[in-house]
């Protein structure tokens, strides 16, 4: 690759300005969203076009294991062929060297992409928008914890120690103090994102007890899903500096609301740059209601990709700030489904639904496709929604056997996401929820040992 530091974006050459490149970060995402790859001399880096990964990291649990996923040709972990994205390069300013990090995209010994990695089953979504002359837009918000440090899985997970020297507080929702407590780590955070060239647009405090909620400028989905994916890192990284830890669990502490990345979307009409969810006047189009509809019917399959983890159903907790159905409404957090406020031009659609634990690009990808089935099929959603749908009854699967059975029978959703990427993600999470069943936890044994 000749002269590829000159093809860098514009953060990363800044990053690099007067210093000397010494390493490469070679990544690509993988189901849960795990940074897979090697790292490289950037000499080495110049001289290679891609490079070799087993396609064995896409059957992985999260635990390390594996479904058996491989297909005809058996387990044998063939070789993918990785090519990097260069639009993609952007700085690891918390390493001790100059290092760049570089996503890949997978593909196969004929050239083609790999079905089942993450970034590709987002980039097909995209491009059956793009076909029908659309062009999606996305604006996912990321909440997570800071926690105390927790080297023991048997204990409970506990906020972290704020510069007060008092654990964090909760119910202290878009407190300036509250954010002021995590100070230190918010100016790495900051620190981080502008030497990798992401725009923050803004950082507030959230109900739970050191909860904090991140959102980013709307923009292309394959460009978002990268950047949550990154700022996943970067966030990790600023905690560990104050002997912190960030978690992106959906519900890590059992008394305090889970973390969602709450996605709005909206969609262009690729000849007029329009929004297609209003009219000349402003008025509502019948795409807008057929985006919600799709949204409405199609959800309940989705959940095992945006709801990937057994913990991610503890979050679906009436009054705990997380929806338990599929309602719609205006200007109503309750909802599954809610429309902020805002201008005709800037009309949009956000899904509450979707956990912080799932892949960006797979949860992405699964909320788009559910929109993107809306707009074809062309029904209407239920009658809106009017008050406190925390009062209703659940509509959604609850538990993470059921929404693996729903989505294994979701031929329309498959067909969207790709019938590959479905075969293999359920055989991998079926496996991972298995090896769940044969953990025998706590409160089995508190009240099953002797009472039953």
């Amino acid at each position: 690759m000749q002269d590829w530091q000159e093809k860098l974006p514009e953060a990363a050459r800044e990053y690099l300005k007067g210093r000397r490149l010494d390493e490469v970060e070679c990544i690509i995402p993988d189901l849960p969203g795990i940074a897979r790859g090697k790292a490289v001399p950037a000499t080495k880096f110049a001289r290679q076009d891609s490079f070799h990964l087993p396609d064995s990291i896409f059957y992985q649990t999260i635990t390390g294991n594996w479904g058996e996923a491989a297909g005809d040709e058996g387990f044998i972990e063939k070789d993918m062929i990785l090519r990097p994205d260069i639009t993609t390069a952007t700085a690891a300013p918390w390493t001790g060297d100059w290092t760049l990090q570089v996503i890949h995209d997978a593909f196969d010994r004929d050239g083609n992409e790999v079905e089942f990695s993450p970034r590709n089953v987002l980039k097909r979504v995209v491009a059956l928008y793009r076909a029908e002359g659309w062009e999606p837009v996305v604006a996912p918000e990321m909440e997570f914890f800071l926690t105390a440090r927790n080297l023991d899985p048997g204990q409970e997970i506990k906020p972290m120690m704020g510069r007060s020297g008092r654990p964090a507080a909760a119910r202290q929702a878009y407190s300036m103090t509250a954010v002021d407590e995590f100070g230190p780590v918010i100016d790495d955070i900051y620190d981080f994102a502008e030497a990798q060239g992401f725009e923050i647009d803004g950082i507030t405090q959230e109900g739970g007890a050191g909860q904090l909620e991140i959102n980013l400028v709307h923009g292309d989905p394959v460009k978002l899903a990268d950047e949550v994916f990154y700022f996943k890192r970067l966030i990790r990284e600023a905690a560990m500096r104050h002997d912190c830890y960030a978690t992106f669990m959906a519900k890590p502490i059992a008394d305090e609301p889970g973390s969602a990345m709450h996605v709005h979307h909206s969609v262009l009409d690729t000849k007029t740059g329009q929004n297609i969810f209003s009219n000349d006047d402003g008025s509502e189009t019948a795409a807008f209601m057929h985006f919600i509809a799709g949204l409405q019917n199609h959800m309940p399959a989705a959940l095992a990709v945006i709801a990937p983890y057994v913990n991610s159903y503890r979050r679906y907790v009436k009054d705990h700030a997380a929806p338990i159905n599929l309602e719609w409404g205006r200007d109503n957090r309750t909802t599954g489904i809610r429309v902020p406020l805002s201008s005709p031009k800037a009309r949009r659609v956000e899904n509450r639904l979707a956990g912080m634990d799932c892949n960006p690009y797979l949860g992405i990808a699964a909320s788009l496709a559910c929109g993107f089935l809306g707009l074809k099929e062309g029904n209407d959603p239920a009658a809106e929604f009017k008050g406190d749908a925390y009062s209703g009854e659940g509509d959604i699967p609850r538990t993470m056997g059921e929404a693996l059975r729903v989505f294994s029978e979701a031929t329309p959703l498959h067909d969207v996401l790709g019938t590959e990427f479905a075969r293999v993600y359920s055989i991998v999470k079926a496996a991972e929820y298995e090896e769940f069943l044969q953990v025998i936890s706590p409160w089995e044994r508190e009240h099953l040992l002797l009472n039953v």
